[in-house]
C-alpha cells in the first residue's frame, strides 16, 4: 500500500516589512514550512516590481514620526509609494511626439496639383507687383520737375567784398600794420566776407614816379614777409586778398602826369605779374575814367590777371554816375567789375526802382556790382535813417556788394574846420575816441557794443550776409520786380524749386500799404495769401509771423525780407 501524501498546508504566509538580513534567526518552522515561505516571500518580492514602502522624504513623513516612537506590533510605517514607470509606458509617449513628414512624404505632397498651382499664383503675383512699382517710379521721374544746373560762380559771386583802404585807421591807435591787420582776421570772418580789397600799401611819395615803387611794400606798414605772412593767414580763413594798385594814392592826380605814362604801364605789367606769383586773388584800380585808352589798358591788364588764372578778379573804380559812360568804359572787357557812383547821384533814393531795374537790364551779373562810390563810407552819400534799406537792398540784388570798413556800423566821416579829409577811424571800443580822430557821430556806439546788441546796424549785416552766401534763390535766382501802386520798391528772388524771397523797401517818409497792379511771377505762379516775415529793418515785428501779401503794411523808412516755399 502505497504511502499516504500529506495534505498541502493552508497556513498563511505573512509577507515581513523589512528585508532579512544576513543576522536573522531561523525560522520555527520545519524545513518544509521555511522552504514555502521563502519561495512565496521572492515570488512576492518579484511581483512588487520594487515598490518601496519605507522610503519617504523626511519633508513628507507623518507628523508622528517625528517624535521617533516606535509603531506598535510591528505594524509598517506610513510612507511615500515610488512606483517605477514601466519601459513599454515611456516608449509609448516618445512615439506618441510629431515627427514631421519624411523627405519623401515632402516631395510627394508638394507635386501635387493643388500646391502646384498656388505656387504659380504667388510667384506671378510678386512679379506683377514689382512691375508695378518699378512703373510707378519711372512716372514720379518723368513727371516730377527738373532741377536747372546751377550756374558757375566764382568765389566773388558768393558773398561781399570788404574794402580797407587805410590800414592805420581801420585798426586805431597811432600805427597800422599788416601783422596787426591780421589780428582783426577773426573779425572779418564774423562779417562772412568773401574779401578784402587792401590799401595801396605799396611804397609812395606823392607825386614823385621815382619815389614810386609798385612791387614793394611801404616800410610803416611792414615788409614783403608781413604781407606774406598776411596773405597765409587770410587764406586759412578763407578769405581772399585783392591788393590795390593805384600808382599815386597819395594825391590826387592817380596816374601822375601825361609824362609818366609810359614808363607807369610798363612797370604796372611787371607790378601785376610780381603780385600773382606772391598770392594775392586780384586787383583794384581807381580813378580809370583818367586813364588814356583807358579800355585798351584795362583790356591789357585783365588778360594778364586772367591769364595767370581764371579765379584772380580785376576791379576798376570810378568816380562817374552816368550810366552810358560806365558801359563805355566796361564795353571792350569781359569779366570786368567796376565800382562807381551810379547809385549815389543826387535824387537816386526817390527814383531808385528805375536806376535799378536799368542796370540789371544792361549788365551782365557776373561782373556787376553794388556801390555808392569807389572807395567812400556810405554815410557819406546816405542818411542814418536808411542805411538799413541799403544793406538790405545790396545783399539782395543780383550781383556782388562791396563795402568799405565802417559801414556796417554807420560809422561818418567828419571833416575839422581848416584841415584836410582824414579816413575815419574804427571804434573797436569804448575807449576809442571818435572826435580826436575827426570821424564819427555822437550817436555811434563801437563795435563792441553793436556786437551785443541784436537789432544794431552790425547785427543785421551779418545776418544778411550770412543769408546770401546760404540761399541759392538769392546767390544767383532770377530778379523780378513787381509793379505797385504805392511808392515801395518790390522785387523778387527766385531760382528753381528752392525758396522764394520777396523784398519790400519803403524809401518815403511816410506809411505806405501795399497795392499790387499785379503779383504774376516769371515761372507762371504768383505771390502766395501769405508770406512768412524773416525780417525788419525796424524792430517790433515777430519773426516767423505770417504777412497777408494783400494787406502790407510798412513803417517809414522800413525795409521787409519775407519768404514763401516754391509751389509746382
Amino acid at each position: 500500500m502505497d504511502p499516504e501524501l500529506p495534505e498541502p498546508s493552508t497556513d498563511v504566509v505573512s509577507v515581513p516589512s523589512q528585508p532579512s538580513t544576513a543576522h536573522s534567526e531561523p525560522d520555527a518552522q520545519g524545513p518544509s514550512e521555511g522552504g514555502d515561505s521563502g519561495t512565496m516571500s521572492q515570488d512576492a518580492e518579484v511581483d512588487m516590481k520594487e515598490v518601496e514602502l519605507n522610503e519617504m522624504e523626511p519633508e513628507k513623513q507623518p507628523m508622528n514620526a517625528a517624535s521617533g516612537a516606535a509603531v506598535a506590533g510591528g505594524a509598517e510605517k506610513n510612507g511615500l509609494v515610488k512606483i517605477k514607470v514601466a519601459d513599454d509606458d515611456a516608449e509609448a509617449a516618445a512615439a506618441a511626439k510629431f515627427t514631421g513628414l519624411s523627405k519623401e512624404e515632402l516631395l510627394k505632397v508638394a507635386g501635387s496639383p493643388g500646391w502646384v498651382r498656388t505656387r504659380w499664383a504667388l510667384l506671378l503675383l510678386f512679379w506683377l507687383g514689382w512691375l508695378g512699382m518699378l512703373a510707378g517710379a519711372v512716372v514720379i521721374i518723368v513727371r516730377a520737375p527738373r532741377c536747372q544746373p546751377l550756374p558757375a560762380q566764382s568765389w566773388w559771386h558768393k558773398g561781399a567784398l570788404y574794402r580797407i583802404g587805410d590800414l592805420q585807421a581801420f585798426q586805431g591807435g597811432n600805427a597800422g600794420s599788416l601783422e596787426g591787420l591780421k589780428g582783426h582776421l577773426d573779425y572779418l570772418s564774423t562779417l562772412k566776407v568773401k574779401g578784402i580789397v587792401l590799401g595801396p600799401i605799396h611804397e609812395n611819395q606823392k607825386d614823385e614816379f621815382s619815389g614810386t615803387n609798385l612791387e614793394k611794400i611801404d616800410p610803416t606798414l611792414g615788409s614783403k614777409e608781413d604781407f606774406d605772412n598776411f596773405l597765409q593767414s587770410s587764406k586759412k580763413k578763407s578769405i581772399r586778398v585783392i591788393l590795390d594798385l593805384t600808382p599815386n594814392y597819395k594825391s590826387q592826380y592817380s596816374w601822375f602826369q601825361p609824362t609818366h605814362h609810359d614808363e607807369l604801364f610798363a612797370k604796372m605789367k611787371d607790378a601785376l605779374s610780381f603780385w600773382l606769383q606772391a598770392g594775392v586773388d586780384g586787383f583794384q584800380f581807381r580813378h580809370v575814367e583818367t586813364l588814356p585808352n583807358a579800355n585798351v589798358l584795362l583790356t591789357e591788364w585783365q588778360n594778364i590777371t586772367k591769364s595767370f588764372s581764371e579765379d584772380r578778379l580785376l576791379i576798376a573804380g570810378t568816380a562817374l554816375s552816368d550810366l552810358n559812360l560806365i558801359l563805355k568804359l566796361l564795353e571792350p572787357t569781359k569779366d570786368l567789375m567796376m565800382t562807381n557812383s551810379y547809385l549815389s547821384a543826387p535824387g537816386s533814393t526817390e527814383n531808385m526802382e528805375s536806376l535799378i531795374s536799368s542796370y540789371v537790364n544792361t549788365t551782365d551779373e557776373g561782373c556787376r556790382t553794388w556801390a555808392l562810390s569807389q572807395g567812400a563810407l556810405m554815410t557819406n552819400f546816405v542818411p542814418p535813417p536808411l542805411l538799413r534799406l541799403y544793406h538790405l537792398l545790396f545783399f539782395t540784388l543780383p550781383g556782388t556788394p562791396v563795402f568799405s570798413y565802417g559801414d556796417e556800423i554807420g560809422l561818418e566821416a567828419a571833416t575839422l574846420p581848416g584841415q584836410p579829409m582824414k579816413a575815419p577811424v574804427m571804434p573797436w571800443d569804448e575807449s576809442s575816441d571818435p572826435g580826436m580822430s575827426g570821424s564819427g557821430s555822437a550817436n555811434l556806439t563801437s563795435v563792441e557794443e553793436q556786437s551785443k546788441d541784436p537789432d544794431s546796424l552790425l547785427s543785421l549785416f551779418r545776418r544778411l550776409s550770412d543769408q546770401r552766401g546760404k540761399e541759392r534763390s538769392l546767390l544767383h535766382g532770377k530778379f523780378y520786380v513787381l509793379a505797385s501802386e504805392s511808392n515801395i520798391f518790390s522785387y523778387v528772388r527766385q531760382w528753381d524749386q528752392n525758396t522764394r524771397f520777396l523784398v519790400l523797401l519803403n524809401f518815403g517818409n511816410t506809411q505806405q500799404t501795399m497795392h499790387w497792379k499785379s503779383s504774376n511771377l516769371p515761372d507762371g505762379g504768383s505771390l502766395p495769401a501769405e508770406v512768412k516775415l524773416m525780417l525788419s529793418t525796424k524792430s517790433g515785428r515777430k519773426e516767423g509771423s505770417l504777412l497777408g501779401v494783400k494787406s502790407l503794411t510798412l513803417e517809414p523808412h522800413e525795409g521787409l525780407l519775407l519768404h514763401f516755399p516754391y509751389e509746382a
